[in-house]
């Protein structure tokens, strides 16, 4: 078994059907996406005990105590923590991922991530905070960094014909996976309890996570797609057909202005994700009975959760012809403008209007992470894009930490000021606005990489045979698809993947459109 975990056991020949690939990424995906969907815990989790008395004792005397509930920002922890690993892991084993291969490393996530859940779970029974920020924080975090970046330099390499389709498909799961668990999590915390909902979520994940990761299969070195010519005039300046190497790529402005507008966009998106259910339920308390508002604060999650995914897809297509300097344009203009109208439509109460302007947020959210492989790749060459993004992911933990915490500090300092639960949020997404203007102007400094930052032709050759061992070991390694087998598995594989999907997707339809009935 852990022999065929290696890289040279997993190189495809040339009858292998590259779109076998992306349902293995979504396995994986979809599992760690939940990650976005932990907004249903906060309600519950500050509500184990019954009695009130954090507020009068410290943080550090919070993380272990049994005798008093915990505030929500303590828990939204759980979530910063899990961000901030999820990119100091990607940036750490982003190269070894390279080298080992993208199903060992999916092997791992799914120990971590799966393992992560199930100590999270031990920590709600013993009512310890710090188990849970060790499980699902620490651990679970490894397990998604891990998770995040093992399909994505090799999709990039399957499809090297339409590089922002690759990457939408790649991390498209990740947008979904909270639209799945989020309905999932709420059936089960109901029926069975928080505590044993983690458990169950963690065999599930670790399942499913495992069977993709032996789904995955990388192209030999050389390998283009039948009947595709790459273009040997570039279309435009900003796509490079030379290699930055991953120990030199952070040397460059372009790295650092990359950094930071990845940080600026998902700082805004991430602090909304965070606290979506439990905002939803504040800012629209007086629109709903109170007894379905919780089930419609839920649907109003995976609503969310269906424009990430749909974000992904989009816009990271589109990129493919916009650009992805337009594109990032695009999403710092108008998500500007989109989050100063949102405190606009929660303090008239349309909620219709807050609901649908919140959509069009997360599809930007979802499409700038869906964007940024394909832009590094046009930036500094595929060669080491995957470490390269694994580094660049720092800027995740960095955002993981300013967005939910902005939000959950500020609602808390605004509530003691005074100010209604519907209207704590107002200063929050104007803050979220400004970081997006920041962000555009980054966006605008970005130039082509200058050509002393590139990798020689005898290096990259020697990169190459370094990455491969040695073309000899990589023939006999590569492995020999049955086309009958195949031909069967195809189909099969997109359908257990596009099931769940459906299925999530039907759920947010049926409970968000009642919001706006």
């Amino acid at each position: 078994m852990f022999e065929s975990l290696a890289k040279s056991k997993i190189v495809a020949d040339k009858s292998f059907n590259r779109w076998m690939v992306p349902p293995a990424a979504l396995f994986i995906h979809l599992s760690i996406g939940m990650i976005y969907g932990f907004s249903i815990f906060w309600p519950g989790l500050t509500k184990l005990i019954g009695t009130e008395c954090a507020e009068s004792i410290g943080i550090w005397e919070r993380v272990f105590t049994t005798s008093c509930d915990w505030l929500r920002s303590d828990v939204v922890w759980t979530f910063a923590i899990a961000i901030v690993f999820l990119g100091m892991s990607a940036a750490v084993f982003g190269h070894w991922l390279e080298k080992a291969g993208p199903r060992k490393a999916g092997v791992a996530a799914a120990i971590f991530w799966g393992g992560g859940l199930m100590i999270t779970s031990l920590g709600v029974s013993l009512h310890q905070l710090w188990l849970i920020w060790l499980g699902a924080g620490v651990i679970g975090g490894i397990g998604l960094g891990l998770g995040y970046i093992s399909p994505v330099s090799t999709l990039i390499k399957w499809f090297p014909d339409r590089r922002g389709l690759a990457t939408g498909m790649a991390i498209m799961g990740f947008g979904g996976g909270a639209m799945i668990g989020m309905p999932l999590g709420d059936n089960l915390i109901s029926s069975y309890g928080i505590a044993q909902t983690f458990f169950i979520m963690g065999c599930i994940y670790l399942t499913s996570m495992t069977i993709g990761a032996f789904g995955y299969r990388v192209p030999a070195e050389g390998w283009k797609p039948e009947g595709w010519t790459p273009e040997v005039k570039k279309t435009s300046a900003m796509i490079s057909s030379n290699h930055v190497h991953v120990g030199i790529a952070h040397k460059t402005p372009q790295f650092w202005l990359l950094w930071g507008v990845l940080c600026l966009n998902v700082s805004a998106g991430i602090g909304v994700l965070s606290v979506a259910k439990p905002m939803f339920q504040e800012i629209a308390a007086s629109s709903f009975d109170p007894l379905i508002i919780g089930a419609i604060a839920t649907g109003f999650g995976a609503l969310l959760s269906l424009s990430n995914i749909i974000g992904r897809i989009f816009w990271a297509s589109s990129s493919d012809f916009l650009g992805r300097k337009l594109t990032y344009a695009i999403f710092f203009s108008l998500g500007t403008v989109l989050y100063l109208l949102v405190p606009w439509a929660g303090l008239n109460q349309y909620i219709a209007t807050f609901v649908i302007i919140t959509l069009v947020i997360l599809t930007m959210y979802g499409g700038g992470f869906a964007t940024i492989p394909a832009y590094l790749a046009d930036i500094f060459g595929t060669q080491h894009v995957g470490a390269i993004h694994g580094r660049l992911l720092t800027a995740w933990s960095f955002a993981g930490i300013i967005g939910p915490m902005l939000i959950s500090y500020l609602r808390e300092y605004q509530l003691s000021q005074g100010i209604p639960p519907d209207q704590a949020y107002n200063s929050s997404f104007k803050i979220l606005a400004l970081l997006l203007v920041v962000g555009f102007i980054l966006n605008l400094l970005i130039k082509p990489v200058n050509k002393k930052f590139f990798m020689t032709e005898k290096q990259l050759k020697v990169e190459q045979a370094t990455t491969q061992s040695n073309k000899e070991k990589l023939v006999v390694a590569t492995t020999h698809t049955n086309k009958a087998l195949q031909t069967i598995l195809l189909p099969i594989a997109w359908l257990v993947v596009s099931v769940p999907i459906g299925w999530g997707i039907v759920n947010a339809l049926q409970k968000g459109l009642i919001i706006f009935q």
